[in-house]
């Protein structure tokens, strides 16, 4: 399946709700819930417009992932983005229909060969979430340690692992 990134727009706010409405049962396996205000639609268009606007100071990019259809199948975000020291975080989630494609994949490859000004981008994953683990490790993302924290979720005992990667075409 071809696969395009598209920066994130107010026009997308249906078919994004629709696509993190109908994936949430899926996400919260591995990731922490939104909670339940953020699936009300009213809530939801107000944090979109909050998004837009981060993303117009520069200060997060937030990237959906479409097939050639023009359906959302996943996101990719770089967020905290440090201007001045060109380092962000990135976040990707890619629907429960599409997993084992290769899409988070494919998505993070397009992102990194994008004209990218980060220097390092920093990526973090549930333990539990291996297939997130190997689409950063497949991207050229370094493991760099574990979090010290422990928590519960979904009645398991989970750390984070943290990752790292380092663009060799912008200098430090």
């Amino acid at each position: 399946m071809e696969i395009f990134l598209n920066l994130l727009r107010e026009v997308d706010a249906e078919a994004l709700f629709k696509f993190e409405s109908e994936n949430r049962w899926f996400f919260e396996k591995m990731v922490p819930s939104r909670g339940d205000d953020y699936y009300t639609f009213k809530a939801f268009i107000r944090r979109h417009q909050e998004l837009l606007k981060e993303q117009e100071k520069g200060l997060s990019y937030f990237y959906l992932i479409t097939n050639d259809a023009g359906e959302i199948v996943g996101r990719v975000n770089l967020v905290d983005i440090d201007k001045k020291d060109n380092i962000a975080d990135i976040g990707f989630r890619v629907g429960a229909t599409y997993v084992g494609q290769g899409i988070g994949n494919q998505a993070l490859k397009l992102l990194l060969k994008a004209n990218l000004s980060m220097r390092q981008i920093r990526g973090k994953t549930m333990t539990v979430n291996h297939a997130s683990q190997k689409v950063l490790e497949r991207n050229g993302f370094k493991k760099i340690g574990m979090g010290e924290e422990e928590f519960e979720m979904n009645g398991e005992m989970m750390t984070l692992v943290h990752y790292l990667w380092e663009n060799e075409k912008t200098p430090l």
